[in-house]
Protein backbone atom coordinates (compact mmCIF):
# COMPACT_ATOMS: atom_id res chain seq x y z
CA UNK A 1 0.00 0.00 0.00
CA UNK A 2 1.34 3.15 -1.31
CA UNK A 3 1.15 6.24 1.84
CA UNK A 4 2.55 9.73 0.44
CA UNK A 5 1.51 11.29 3.67
CA UNK A 6 1.70 14.67 4.39
CA UNK A 7 1.06 17.97 7.32
CA UNK A 8 -1.24 20.52 5.61
CA UNK A 9 -2.32 23.13 6.93
CA UNK A 10 -6.17 23.64 7.86
CA UNK A 11 -6.34 27.24 7.29
CA UNK A 12 -4.60 28.04 4.33
CA UNK A 13 -3.92 24.55 2.66
CA UNK A 14 -0.29 24.73 2.79
CA UNK A 15 1.65 21.11 3.30
CA UNK A 16 5.08 20.27 5.18
CA UNK A 17 6.55 17.04 5.42
CA UNK A 18 4.62 14.49 7.97
CA UNK A 19 7.96 13.61 9.84
CA UNK A 20 8.84 18.04 10.29
CA UNK A 21 8.96 19.01 13.84
CA UNK A 22 6.45 21.79 13.83
CA UNK A 23 2.69 21.96 15.76
CA UNK A 24 1.08 25.02 13.52
CA UNK A 25 1.46 26.11 9.86
CA UNK A 26 3.45 29.61 9.13
CA UNK A 27 0.08 31.50 9.27
CA UNK A 28 -0.85 30.08 12.70
CA UNK A 29 -3.10 27.93 11.37
CA UNK A 30 -3.44 24.24 12.94
CA UNK A 31 -2.24 21.14 11.21
CA UNK A 32 -3.61 18.06 10.18
CA UNK A 33 -2.05 14.63 8.52
CA UNK A 34 -2.93 13.84 5.00
CA UNK A 35 -3.02 10.51 3.29
CA UNK A 36 -2.78 9.36 0.34
CA UNK A 37 -5.83 7.61 -1.15
CA UNK A 38 -3.96 5.10 -2.74
CA UNK A 39 -4.98 1.66 -1.79
CA UNK A 40 -6.68 2.73 1.35
CA UNK A 41 -10.03 1.44 -0.08
CA UNK A 42 -8.73 -1.92 1.11
CA UNK A 43 -7.92 -1.51 4.76
CA UNK A 44 -10.85 -2.00 6.07
CA UNK A 45 -10.52 -5.60 5.03
CA UNK A 46 -7.05 -5.66 5.91
CA UNK A 47 -8.38 -4.52 9.25
CA UNK A 48 -10.41 -7.09 9.81
CA UNK A 49 -7.97 -9.65 8.88
CA UNK A 50 -5.68 -8.30 11.02
CA UNK A 51 -8.33 -9.05 14.24
CA UNK A 52 -6.84 -12.62 14.05
CA UNK A 53 -2.88 -11.68 14.32
CA UNK A 54 -0.70 -11.84 17.52
CA UNK A 55 1.15 -9.44 16.49
CA UNK A 56 0.97 -6.72 19.05
CA UNK A 57 0.55 -4.17 16.63
CA UNK A 58 -2.35 -5.41 14.84
CA UNK A 59 -3.78 -6.52 18.07
CA UNK A 60 -3.80 -2.63 19.23
CA UNK A 61 -7.03 -0.78 17.79
CA UNK A 62 -4.81 2.09 16.23
CA UNK A 63 -2.23 0.26 14.34
CA UNK A 64 -4.14 -1.72 12.85
CA UNK A 65 -4.84 0.67 10.77
CA UNK A 66 -1.54 1.66 10.82
CA UNK A 67 -1.26 3.04 7.07
CA UNK A 68 -3.85 5.28 7.50
CA UNK A 69 -2.55 6.56 10.75
CA UNK A 70 1.51 6.69 10.86
CA UNK A 71 2.96 4.76 8.04
CA UNK A 72 5.65 3.32 10.28
CA UNK A 73 6.44 -0.20 10.44
CA UNK A 74 5.73 -2.23 13.52
CA UNK A 75 8.90 -2.03 15.65
CA UNK A 76 8.86 0.98 15.28
CA UNK A 77 5.65 1.88 17.23
CA UNK A 78 5.57 2.59 21.00
CA UNK A 79 2.88 0.73 21.81
CA UNK A 80 0.06 -1.25 24.79
CA UNK A 81 -2.17 -2.58 22.73
CA UNK A 82 -4.35 -0.04 23.37
CA UNK A 83 -8.21 0.27 21.83
CA UNK A 84 -10.01 -2.91 21.88
CA UNK A 85 -12.37 -1.13 23.81
CA UNK A 86 -15.90 -2.71 24.68
CA UNK A 87 -18.90 -2.20 22.83
CA UNK A 88 -22.12 -2.45 24.88
CA UNK A 89 -25.97 -2.88 24.50
CA UNK A 90 -27.75 -1.76 28.08
CA UNK A 91 -31.04 -1.97 28.17
CA UNK A 92 -31.86 -0.12 31.44
CA UNK A 93 -29.51 2.53 29.23
CA UNK A 94 -31.43 2.23 26.54
CA UNK A 95 -34.30 3.20 28.76
CA UNK A 96 -33.13 5.77 30.58
CA UNK A 97 -32.31 8.11 27.51
CA UNK A 98 -35.31 6.53 25.47
CA UNK A 99 -32.79 5.86 22.91
CA UNK A 100 -33.90 1.99 22.04
CA UNK A 101 -30.94 1.44 19.63
CA UNK A 102 -28.29 2.93 21.82
CA UNK A 103 -24.70 1.13 22.45
CA UNK A 104 -21.56 2.10 24.55
CA UNK A 105 -18.20 2.62 23.41
CA UNK A 106 -16.13 2.40 26.33
CA UNK A 107 -12.89 4.15 26.24
CA UNK A 108 -12.21 3.67 29.85
CA UNK A 109 -11.25 0.36 29.16
CA UNK A 110 -7.56 1.63 27.55
CA UNK A 111 -4.56 0.68 29.57
CA UNK A 112 -4.23 4.11 31.27
CA UNK A 113 -7.98 4.33 31.61
CA UNK A 114 -8.97 6.70 29.20
CA UNK A 115 -8.97 7.35 25.48
CA UNK A 116 -6.10 9.45 26.03
CA UNK A 117 -4.14 6.65 25.36
CA UNK A 118 -5.27 6.45 21.42
CA UNK A 119 -3.50 9.57 20.39
CA UNK A 120 -0.70 9.02 23.07
CA UNK A 121 0.48 6.12 21.23
CA UNK A 122 0.95 8.07 18.10
CA UNK A 123 2.27 11.18 19.35
CA UNK A 124 5.25 9.02 21.18
CA UNK A 125 5.74 7.00 18.21
CA UNK A 126 6.44 10.28 16.52
CA UNK A 127 8.64 11.90 19.26
CA UNK A 128 10.55 8.17 19.26
CA UNK A 129 11.43 8.72 15.71
CA UNK A 130 12.21 12.32 15.54
CA UNK A 131 14.83 11.43 18.30
CA UNK A 132 13.13 14.28 21.09
CA UNK A 133 14.38 13.17 24.83
CA UNK A 134 11.68 15.79 26.78
CA UNK A 135 7.72 15.68 26.14
CA UNK A 136 5.45 17.55 27.42
CA UNK A 137 2.09 18.46 27.88
CA UNK A 138 -0.97 20.83 29.96
CA UNK A 139 -3.74 18.32 31.17
CA UNK A 140 -6.56 18.10 33.36
CA UNK A 141 -5.26 14.53 34.29
CA UNK A 142 -6.17 12.15 31.69
CA UNK A 143 -3.23 13.32 29.28
CA UNK A 144 -1.30 13.46 31.93
CA UNK A 145 -1.37 9.96 32.80
CA UNK A 146 -1.53 8.15 29.30
CA UNK A 147 1.98 10.58 28.60
CA UNK A 148 3.75 9.67 31.56
CA UNK A 149 2.80 6.00 31.11
CA UNK A 150 3.64 5.96 27.51
CA UNK A 151 7.15 8.28 27.54
CA UNK A 152 8.33 5.72 30.56
CA UNK A 153 7.30 2.73 28.00
CA UNK A 154 9.58 4.75 25.18
CA UNK A 155 12.16 5.35 27.75
CA UNK A 156 11.71 9.49 27.05
CA UNK A 157 11.04 11.65 30.03
CA UNK A 158 7.69 13.49 30.58
CA UNK A 159 7.18 16.69 31.67
CA UNK A 160 3.14 17.82 32.73
CA UNK A 161 1.55 20.81 33.80
CA UNK A 162 -1.36 20.94 35.89
CA UNK A 163 -3.81 23.54 37.32
CA UNK A 164 -2.95 23.66 40.47
CA UNK A 165 -5.54 21.49 42.85
CA UNK A 166 -7.83 20.79 39.98
CA UNK A 167 -7.05 17.18 39.25
CA UNK A 168 -8.47 14.80 41.01
CA UNK A 169 -6.15 12.67 43.56
CA UNK A 170 -6.36 9.46 40.77
CA UNK A 171 -4.88 11.25 38.25
CA UNK A 172 -2.64 12.61 39.81
CA UNK A 173 -1.28 9.35 41.36
CA UNK A 174 -1.07 7.73 38.02
CA UNK A 175 0.95 10.65 36.54
CA UNK A 176 3.21 10.50 39.50
CA UNK A 177 3.81 7.06 39.57
CA UNK A 178 4.64 6.28 36.03
CA UNK A 179 7.36 8.91 36.24
CA UNK A 180 6.54 11.96 35.18
CA UNK A 181 8.11 15.61 36.24
CA UNK A 182 5.05 17.53 37.12
CA UNK A 183 4.79 21.16 37.62
CA UNK A 184 1.46 22.41 39.05
CA UNK A 185 0.47 25.99 37.54
CA UNK A 186 -1.68 28.22 39.72
CA UNK A 187 -3.97 29.04 37.45
CA UNK A 188 -6.56 27.02 35.04
CA UNK A 189 -5.86 24.31 32.07
CA UNK A 190 -5.87 27.13 29.34
CA UNK A 191 -2.90 28.96 31.63
CA UNK A 192 -1.08 25.95 31.39
CA UNK A 193 -1.94 24.97 28.17
CA UNK A 194 -0.45 28.32 27.22
CA UNK A 195 2.48 27.89 29.03
CA UNK A 196 3.08 24.29 26.75
CA UNK A 197 2.59 26.41 23.58
CA UNK A 198 5.19 28.84 24.15
CA UNK A 199 8.33 26.34 25.36
CA UNK A 200 6.88 23.82 22.14
CA UNK A 201 7.46 26.90 20.25
CA UNK A 202 10.71 27.70 21.66
CA UNK A 203 11.82 23.76 20.64
CA UNK A 204 12.25 23.63 24.81
CA UNK A 205 9.56 20.31 24.70
CA UNK A 206 8.06 18.18 22.44
CA UNK A 207 3.93 19.07 23.00
CA UNK A 208 1.66 16.05 23.11
CA UNK A 209 -1.66 18.35 23.55
CA UNK A 210 -4.45 17.56 20.79
CA UNK A 211 -2.62 20.53 18.89
CA UNK A 212 -0.06 18.11 17.79
CA UNK A 213 -1.83 16.73 14.69
CA UNK A 214 -0.31 12.64 15.69
CA UNK A 215 -2.83 12.98 18.60
CA UNK A 216 -6.03 13.32 16.13
CA UNK A 217 -4.26 10.25 13.88
CA UNK A 218 -4.51 8.37 16.89
CA UNK A 219 -8.06 9.37 18.76
CA UNK A 220 -9.40 9.09 15.07
CA UNK A 221 -9.52 5.20 15.70
CA UNK A 222 -12.41 4.99 17.96
CA UNK A 223 -14.60 5.99 15.05
CA UNK A 224 -12.98 3.23 12.66
CA UNK A 225 -13.50 1.10 15.22
CA UNK A 226 -16.72 1.69 16.17
CA UNK A 227 -17.46 1.05 12.31
CA UNK A 228 -15.98 -2.52 13.06
CA UNK A 229 -17.71 -2.95 16.17
CA UNK A 230 -20.74 -2.72 13.43
CA UNK A 231 -19.67 -4.79 10.68
CA UNK A 232 -19.07 -1.24 8.76
CA UNK A 233 -22.31 -0.20 8.98
CA UNK A 234 -22.57 3.24 10.20
CA UNK A 235 -24.81 4.42 12.88
CA UNK A 236 -27.16 7.34 12.79
CA UNK A 237 -25.25 9.31 15.18
CA UNK A 238 -22.30 9.45 17.85
CA UNK A 239 -22.59 11.56 20.84
CA UNK A 240 -18.88 12.15 22.42
CA UNK A 241 -18.07 14.83 25.86
CA UNK A 242 -16.36 18.06 24.51
CA UNK A 243 -13.73 19.80 26.31
CA UNK A 244 -10.99 20.79 24.69
CA UNK A 245 -12.42 19.09 21.14
CA UNK A 246 -9.63 16.59 20.18
CA UNK A 247 -11.73 14.38 20.02
CA UNK A 248 -14.69 16.44 17.62
CA UNK A 249 -11.91 17.11 15.25
CA UNK A 250 -10.84 13.46 15.39
CA UNK A 251 -14.25 12.11 14.50
CA UNK A 252 -15.20 13.95 12.20
CA UNK A 253 -11.36 13.32 10.40
CA UNK A 254 -12.27 9.52 10.29
CA UNK A 255 -15.83 9.42 9.36
CA UNK A 256 -14.87 12.15 6.30
CA UNK A 257 -12.30 9.52 5.62
CA UNK A 258 -14.38 6.23 5.91
CA UNK A 259 -16.28 7.92 3.69
CA UNK A 260 -14.00 8.86 1.05
CA UNK A 261 -12.78 5.52 1.02
CA UNK A 262 -15.53 3.61 0.42
CA UNK A 263 -15.77 1.69 4.22
CA UNK A 264 -19.43 2.74 5.22
CA UNK A 265 -22.06 4.29 2.50
CA UNK A 266 -23.37 7.27 4.86
CA UNK A 267 -21.57 9.85 7.27
CA UNK A 268 -22.98 9.53 11.28
CA UNK A 269 -24.28 12.39 12.46
CA UNK A 270 -21.66 13.91 15.13
CA UNK A 271 -23.14 15.63 18.71
CA UNK A 272 -20.69 17.09 20.82
CA UNK A 273 -21.87 17.85 24.61
CA UNK A 274 -20.68 20.25 26.84
CA UNK A 275 -20.87 20.87 30.55
CA UNK A 276 -22.78 24.19 30.50
CA UNK A 277 -19.81 25.53 32.80
CA UNK A 278 -17.76 25.11 30.19
CA UNK A 279 -19.28 24.85 26.60
CA UNK A 280 -17.71 27.94 24.53
CA UNK A 281 -18.47 25.36 21.94
CA UNK A 282 -21.72 25.31 22.33
CA UNK A 283 -21.97 29.22 22.82
CA UNK A 284 -20.34 29.41 19.31
CA UNK A 285 -22.32 26.77 17.73
CA UNK A 286 -25.35 28.96 18.33
CA UNK A 287 -24.30 31.77 16.31
CA UNK A 288 -22.98 30.05 13.45
CA UNK A 289 -19.35 29.30 14.37
CA UNK A 290 -18.71 32.73 13.37
CA UNK A 291 -15.89 33.07 16.25
CA UNK A 292 -15.38 31.52 19.74
CA UNK A 293 -15.08 33.51 23.24
CA UNK A 294 -12.62 32.00 26.27
CA UNK A 295 -14.73 31.74 29.35
CA UNK A 296 -13.62 30.92 32.95
CA UNK A 297 -14.56 27.01 32.93
CA UNK A 298 -16.19 25.42 35.92
CA UNK A 299 -18.06 21.82 36.07
CA UNK A 300 -17.70 18.80 38.49
CA UNK A 301 -16.41 17.26 34.97
CA UNK A 302 -12.95 18.03 35.38
CA UNK A 303 -11.73 16.49 31.98
CA UNK A 304 -13.78 18.44 29.92
CA UNK A 305 -13.11 22.06 32.20
CA UNK A 306 -11.89 24.00 29.67
CA UNK A 307 -12.87 27.31 28.60
CA UNK A 308 -10.82 27.86 25.87
CA UNK A 309 -10.19 24.72 23.27
CA UNK A 310 -7.45 24.97 20.87
CA UNK A 311 -9.17 22.49 18.27
CA UNK A 312 -12.12 25.17 17.33
CA UNK A 313 -11.01 24.92 14.07
CA UNK A 314 -10.96 21.47 13.17
CA UNK A 315 -13.73 20.62 15.43
CA UNK A 316 -15.96 23.08 13.69
CA UNK A 317 -15.43 21.66 10.29
CA UNK A 318 -16.39 18.19 11.84
CA UNK A 319 -19.67 19.52 13.30
CA UNK A 320 -20.90 21.04 9.98
CA UNK A 321 -19.45 18.60 7.55
CA UNK A 322 -21.59 15.88 9.37
CA UNK A 323 -24.28 17.59 9.84
CA UNK A 324 -24.22 17.65 13.78
CA UNK A 325 -25.12 19.48 16.63
CA UNK A 326 -23.22 21.05 19.47
CA UNK A 327 -25.36 20.39 23.03
CA UNK A 328 -25.03 21.63 26.78
CA UNK A 329 -25.81 19.48 29.97
CA UNK A 330 -25.78 21.10 33.32
CA UNK A 331 -23.46 19.45 36.19
CA UNK A 332 -26.81 17.96 37.99
CA UNK A 333 -27.63 16.42 34.74
CA UNK A 334 -24.28 14.81 34.29
CA UNK A 335 -24.05 13.63 38.33
CA UNK A 336 -28.05 11.70 37.13
CA UNK A 337 -26.59 10.25 33.91
CA UNK A 338 -23.40 9.22 35.95
CA UNK A 339 -25.17 7.36 38.81
CA UNK A 340 -27.02 5.42 35.84
CA UNK A 341 -23.83 4.75 34.14
CA UNK A 342 -22.53 3.27 37.37
CA UNK A 343 -25.78 1.09 38.48
CA UNK A 344 -25.46 -0.54 35.15
CA UNK A 345 -22.51 -2.41 36.03
CA UNK A 346 -20.38 -0.48 33.47
CA UNK A 347 -19.39 3.03 35.38
CA UNK A 348 -17.23 5.81 34.18
CA UNK A 349 -15.91 9.16 35.21
CA UNK A 350 -17.77 12.48 35.24
CA UNK A 351 -16.89 13.54 31.49
CA UNK A 352 -18.10 10.61 29.98
CA UNK A 353 -21.45 10.67 31.78
CA UNK A 354 -21.93 14.17 29.76
CA UNK A 355 -22.51 11.76 26.50
CA UNK A 356 -25.65 10.31 28.18
CA UNK A 357 -27.05 13.46 29.59
CA UNK A 358 -27.17 14.93 26.46
CA UNK A 359 -27.99 11.91 24.14
CA UNK A 360 -31.51 11.80 26.89
CA UNK A 361 -31.74 15.55 25.96
CA UNK A 362 -31.43 15.45 22.38
CA UNK A 363 -34.04 12.22 22.33
CA UNK A 364 -36.63 14.31 24.43
CA UNK A 365 -36.42 16.91 21.76
CA UNK A 366 -36.80 14.82 19.21
CA UNK A 367 -33.23 15.72 17.73
CA UNK A 368 -32.56 11.57 17.76
CA UNK A 369 -36.01 9.22 16.89
CA UNK A 370 -36.03 6.39 19.79
CA UNK A 371 -35.36 4.07 16.99
CA UNK A 372 -32.01 5.52 15.49
CA UNK A 373 -28.73 3.45 15.93
CA UNK A 374 -26.52 5.82 18.77
CA UNK A 375 -23.30 4.93 19.81
CA UNK A 376 -22.82 6.98 22.66
CA UNK A 377 -18.45 7.41 23.59
CA UNK A 378 -17.66 6.91 27.36
CA UNK A 379 -13.92 8.77 27.43
CA UNK A 380 -12.45 7.55 30.64
CA UNK A 381 -12.62 4.92 33.74
CA UNK A 382 -14.88 5.34 36.69
CA UNK A 383 -11.61 5.33 39.07
CA UNK A 384 -10.35 8.31 37.78
CA UNK A 385 -12.78 10.78 39.83
CA UNK A 386 -13.65 8.50 42.81
CA UNK A 387 -14.03 11.90 44.69
CA UNK A 388 -16.73 13.13 42.49
CA UNK A 389 -18.39 9.55 43.01
CA UNK A 390 -18.44 9.85 46.93
CA UNK A 391 -19.41 13.57 46.88
CA UNK A 392 -22.14 13.06 44.28
CA UNK A 393 -23.72 10.29 45.42
CA UNK A 394 -23.74 10.32 49.38
CA UNK A 395 -22.29 7.08 49.58
CA UNK A 396 -20.96 5.26 52.41
CA UNK A 397 -20.24 2.23 53.97
CA UNK A 398 -22.48 0.39 56.91
CA UNK A 399 -21.02 -0.61 59.90
CA UNK A 400 -21.99 -3.76 61.45
CA UNK A 401 -21.12 -5.55 64.54
CA UNK A 402 -19.28 -9.13 63.64
CA UNK A 403 -22.22 -10.85 64.87
CA UNK A 404 -24.54 -13.19 63.07
CA UNK A 405 -27.51 -10.90 64.34
CA UNK A 406 -26.85 -7.25 63.02
CA UNK A 407 -25.33 -9.02 59.87
CA UNK A 408 -28.45 -10.65 59.43
CA UNK A 409 -30.83 -7.53 60.02
CA UNK A 410 -28.74 -6.21 57.51
CA UNK A 411 -29.64 -8.29 54.77
CA UNK A 412 -33.45 -8.43 55.66
CA UNK A 413 -33.42 -4.88 55.19
CA UNK A 414 -32.04 -5.33 51.46
CA UNK A 415 -34.80 -7.92 50.88
CA UNK A 416 -37.69 -6.01 51.93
Amino acid sequence: MTNKARLQCVSCSNTYPLFELRYECDCQGLLEVIHADDGMNNLAQLSDQRLMSRLPADRSGVWRFREAVVPLQPDELVTQQEGGTGFHHIEALCQWTGSKGLYLKHEGENPTGSFKDRGMTAAVTVAKKLGVKLLACASTGNTSSALSSYAARAGLQAVVFLPSGKVSPGKMAQTLGYGAHVLAVKGDFDDAMQIVRDLAREAQVYMVNSLNPFRIEGQKTIIWEILQDLEWQAPDWIVVPGGNLGNTSAFGKAIEEAFNWGWITKKPRLATIQASGANPFYKSFLKGFETIDAIQAETIATAIRIGNPVNFTRASRAIVNTRGIVGQVSDKEILAAKAAIDRSGLGCEPASAATLAGLKLMVQAGLVKKEDKVVAVLTGHMLKDTDAIMKSQTLACEEVEADAKAIQLSLDRLRN
